[in-house]
Parts: structure tokens; C-alpha cells; sequence
């Protein structure tokens, strides 16, 4: 079982601070028309009067982590918007045009809104108050308390494939079963032809030619036997002749070389006729082919024309064919093997997976204590006292993709009503300051973390505690918060107002940073919506040591 956390408030700083956002720029976005704002480190808070745009700086940064931006955003009567967000040494930037065509870049080169999406989701967290109802997902409230754990998530998902892996195949073969039953019938019997044809490339010319001498056996006697006549069994024919030439030069052959030269030719001349008579004879004689012969090569080149028509066109295609089958054949009959093997390698897995699945229920209950109560400590302290909250673990009838059992978040809000599912029981207030809780208990993921009037619907000493939940949170992370509560606004390091005013009969919205009697003034008219001498004192008392003078 995995250790017992402790979970803080806060995460503490690092020794090298992460990057965050350090500037931005907005053209032409709504009734902004030219922004220029130079961002802090720590708590920033961005408060104004209702309708002044102060949600327009959310939407902003939305469009660079690639929310829809449709052409509505665009200015009136302009031709596109563009919004510009430097993280450190780092320019982002997305265009939007009045008919709705987004371009975006990352110094300076173009990328694709996913690619944009990316990059800045990993340092920058945007929590509209819509965007709580993210805490609703059975998966983000399961990540949440795997967050906490350490390898036993990881080492669940990898044998979970490899059991998933593992069923999907022996329910392909058994899916199969019939159809690969039917494939093994076609390849041993195609298999087994094509082995006991042994076919040979370049076998078919030699056997065609040999088919050709039988069939015209008759014809070659025939020819033979006129050719011996002429040689030596006619009443006149050659070989006589050649004898007589060969006496007629006895003679001269005495006396002269030439004429014994000549002799000697001649005899080796009759040799060579006679010994051609001889062939011709036996070939005159053997005018009937041998029917067995014939018949061996007519099957032989039959057999051949038929695998050519059913794997060919040629004989090297029909090999070609032959050494498919054969190993089709190979992984049909390891696919026989491996159904009847599989079945025992599923059944192993699966006793695997469960063991890793009881070692992350085992941490999930370890875990979940603590970080409930954790959260719960922050929950109470932010307007609802009698809050309960805890992390249940409901089993599944089959093992799941993340473990055993779903994970949910039991939620409770008032005294005399039953906790229940979250999504539920919780309204979209409670599910902000749940949200903020887990933001500060857990630390957020990103460097910089925007909240858009995470404060809706409370007051008094809750809006104190969310001051002081989202000063906890800046101790580690840049914070951006856009808020209509004085208690938070005072909390932060800086403070921006935003402002609309009326210039050349068109409506804009700017953005200034406070400091001084401008800031206590506008704490003031948060308060009580003027500056009378009770609010500026209260202003004052908020403030502490950063309240400025009265005038």
C-alpha cells in the first residue's frame, strides 16, 4: 500500500521559475482596439465596472489556446483581429478575419491551431466559470486522485494491453474459426498440387521440342530413308561411288604425294558417309513413336498449362504462388496452434491485471482520505462550512481500461441533504470553489492560471478565503483573475482596470494598471460603489500596508 500524502495549500516555487506570460497584445477584438499590457509575476487581478469588457481579456487568451474564434469577434467595420502573447522570449500569436479564416504562428512561423492548442495548454489553464463543469467527467475526477499516485496507474494500463491485445486476438481467431478452417482446406490442397507438380522453369521448351520429334516420326523416316538410298542402297549411290574414286587414284598415289593425299581424304570421306548411312538406317527404321513416351510428356505439358492458367501466366508466377501458399499455410496452421494455446495466456494475463488492478485500489483508498479531507479543509474555509467530500470507489463487472472500479466525487454541500454524485448535487457556484480548491491543494498543471470570476455568488468572509486561496496559489504559479470582489482584488500583487469609454461616437475598452489612491478608489467603489470617506476606509483597511494616503 502506498504511503499516506500530505497535501499543502500551495505548491512551493521552485529554484528556476517557470515561464510565463510577460505580455499582451490585442488588435481590433470586440471593443478593444489596441491593448497593450505588460503582465507580472504573482496575483494579478483585473476588476471594472459591469459591462466595462473585463471578460475580453479571458477571450483573448482563449483564442491562443485555440478556442473557436469566430468572425463576431472581429471589430466592427475591421477587416480581422489579432491577438499577440509573449511567454518570456517566446511570441504566439492568432488571426482571426471578419469572415471567420484563423491563422496562427509561433515566432512567426505559421502552425495549425492544434499545433497552437498544444504548445500553450501546457503553459497556460483558462477556468471560465462554465469550464468547472470539466469536474463533472467521471475521467477528470478519476485523474484527479491518480494524480496522487505513483507507478500503479502506468503499471495497470500497460497490463491491461497487453490483455486487451491478447483477448482481441483469440476473439479474432474464434471469430474466424470457420472461415480459417475453409483457408486451410484451399492451401493444403493448393499446397499439395503444386508440390507434387514440381514444376521447373524453362522445363516447357525441351519437352514442346521433343512432343514435336514424336508426332513427325514418320516424316523423319521417311526423309532417312530416301537420304540413305542416295548414300548407299540405291542402284547409283554415293558410297560406291566415293570406292571407285578411291581406286581410280591407287595408281597415281604410287608416284605422287598430292594424289595419296587426296586418296587418304577421300577414304576418310567414305568413312564419314558410311557412318551417316548407318544413323540414317536405325532412323528409318524407328518410324513409330513410343506411345508411353508421348504420352508422359503430353501429360507433362498438360499438367503445366493448367497451373500457368490457375497461378500463372508463367511458370515463374506459378513458384511465386507456390512460396505464398506455403506460408499462408505456415500462419493458418500457427493460427490452429495459437487458438488453442491463447485461451491459457488470456486467463494468466488477466490474473495479472487484476493483481496490478487490487495494487491501485489499494492506492486509490490510501490516497483518497487525505486529499478528500485536504480539499475539504479549502471548501469550508470558502463559504460552505458544512461541506462533504469524499472519493468512492464503485467496483466495475469487468476490469476497465484505468482499474477495477470508477472513481467518483461524493459531494454534500448543506446539513439535512444527501451527499451524491457531484454532477448531481453540486450548482455551478459550488462547483467553482470546488474547482478553486483543487487548484490550490493540487497546485495548478500550468506556470499561469486564469480564472474568470471564479467568485460568482459569494461574499463576506468567503470572498476573504478565495483572496487567500488565489494568493496561495501565486506563490507558485503567475494568476490571473477577473473579479467584481473587492477582498480579492486588494489580495492581489497588481492590479488592472479595465475601462470603457466612449471615443469619436465609438465604444472602447482599455486596460491600466493601479497603484496608489487610483487603487484604493477603485476598492473603494467595489465595496460600496463610491469613494465616500467610510469606503475609502474600509478600502484602506483592505488593503493593509498597500493602501495609499486620503487626499
Amino acid at each position: 500500500m502506498a504511503p499516506k500524502r500530505q497535501f499543502l495549500t500551495a505548491t512551493p516555487p521552485t529554484p528556476t521559475q517557470p515561464a510565463v506570460l510577460t505580455r499582451l497584445e490585442v488588435r481590433r477584438l470586440a471593443t478593444i482596439e489596441t491593448l497593450e499590457l505588460d503582465l507580472e509575476r504573482g496575483f494579478s487581478a483585473f476588476t471594472g465596472e459591469t459591462g466595462a469588457g473585463k471578460s475580453i481579456i479571458v477571450d483573448a487568451l482563449g483564442l491562443l489556446l485555440g478556442q473557436r474564434g469566430g468572425a463576431d469577434l472581429v471589430r466592427t467595420g475591421s477587416d480581422d483581429l489579432l491577438v499577440t502573447g509573449f511567454v518570456e522570449d517566446t511570441a504566439i500569436s492568432r488571426r482571426v478575419t471578419a469572415q471567420g479564416r484563423s491563422t496562427a504562428r509561433l515566432d512567426g512561423e505559421v502552425i495549425s491551431l492544434r499545433e497552437l492548442g498544444e504548445w500553450t495548454t501546457q503553459r497556460l489553464t483558462i477556468h471560465w466559470q462554465h469550464s468547472a463543469h470539466t469536474l463533472l467527467s467521471p475521467a477528470h475526477q478519476r485523474a484527479l486522485l491518480d494524480r496522487q499516485l505513483d507507478s500503479e496507474p502506468a503499471a495497470y494500463a500497460a497490463a491491461y494491453r497487453e490483455w486487451q491485445t491478447a483477448r482481441t486476438r483469440l476473439e479474432d481467431l474464434k471469430r474466424g474459426e470457420r472461415e480459417r478452417a475453409r483457408q486451410l482446406d484451399l492451401l493444403e490442397f493448393q499446397a499439395q498440387e503444386l508440390a507434387e507438380a514440381a514444376p521447373v522453369v524453362g522445363e516447357e521448351e525441351p519437352l514442346q521440342a521433343e512432343l514435336n520429334r514424336l508426332a513427325n516420326l514418320e516424316s523423319i523416316a521417311l526423309g532417312a530413308a530416301g537420304a540413305l538410298e542416295l548414300l548407299s542402297d540405291g542402284e547409283v549411290s554415293a558410297v560406291p561411288l566415293l570406292l571407285e574414286a578411291v581406286r581410280s587414284l591407287n595408281a597415281g598415289a604410287k608416284y605422287d604425294e598430292t594424289s595419296a593425299q587426296l586418296q587418304t581424304e577421300l577414304r576418310t570421306a567414305v568413312e564419314a558417309v558410311q557412318a551417316v548411312a548407318g544413323e540414317l538406317r536405325a532412323l528409318s527404321e524407328d518410324s513409330a513413336p513410343d506411345p508411353e513416351e508421348l504420352d508422359r510428356i503430353q501429360t507433362r505439358l498438360s499438367l503445366l498449362a493448367r497451373l500457368k492458367t490457375k497461378y500463372g501466366p508463367t511458370l515463374e508466377d506459378v513458384l511465386e504462388f507456390q512460396a505464398k501458399v506455403e506460408n499462408e499455410l505456415s500462419s493458418v496452421r500457427r493460427d490452429d496452434s495459437d487458438a488453442g494455446t491463447l485461451e491459457g495466456e488470456v486467463a494468466r494475463l488477466e490474473g495479472l491485471l487484476r493483481a496490478e488492478g487490487q495494487k491501485l485500489t489499494l492506492a486509490r483508498r490510501a490516497q483518497g482520505g487525505p486529499l478528500a479531507d485536504s480539499l475539504l479543509r479549502v471548501i469550508r474555509e470558502l463559504g460552505m462550512p458544512h461541506a462533504r467530500l469524499e472519493f468512492r470507489l464503485p467496483p466495475l463487472p469487468h476490469p476497465g481500461a484505468h482499474g477495477l472500479e470508477d472513481v467518483q466525487i461524493i459531494f454534500g454541500a448543506n446539513p439535512g441533504e444527501e451527499s451524491g454524485p457531484l454532477a448531481e448535487v453540486a450548482s455551478g457556484g459550488e462547483l467553482s470553489r470546488v474547482m478553486l480548491a483543487i487548484s490550490t491543494v493540487l497546485g495548478a498543471s500550468t506556470p499561469a492560471v486564469v480564472f474568470d470570476e471564479v467568485d460568482a455568488g459569494i461574499g463576506g468572509a468567503a470572498a476573504l478565503a478565495v483572496a487567500a486561496q488565489l494568493s496561495r496559489l501565486a506563490q507558485s504559479r503567475q494568476v490571473l483573475a477577473v473579479t467584481h470582489l473587492a477582498q480579492i482584488a486588494a489580495r492581489a500583487d497588481n492590479h488592472y482596470k479595465v475601462e470603457k469609454q466612449v471615443e469619436g461616437g465609438r465604444t472602447v475598452s482599455r486596460v491600466r494598471r493601479l497603484a496608489g489612491q487610483e487603487r484604493l478608489e477603485e476598492i473603494a467603489r467595489m465595496l460600496s460603489g463610491n469613494t465616500s470617506e467610510a469606503a475609502l476606509r474600509h478600502a484602506r483597511e483592505l488593503l493593509g500596508g498597500n493602501a495609499a494616503p486620503t487626499p
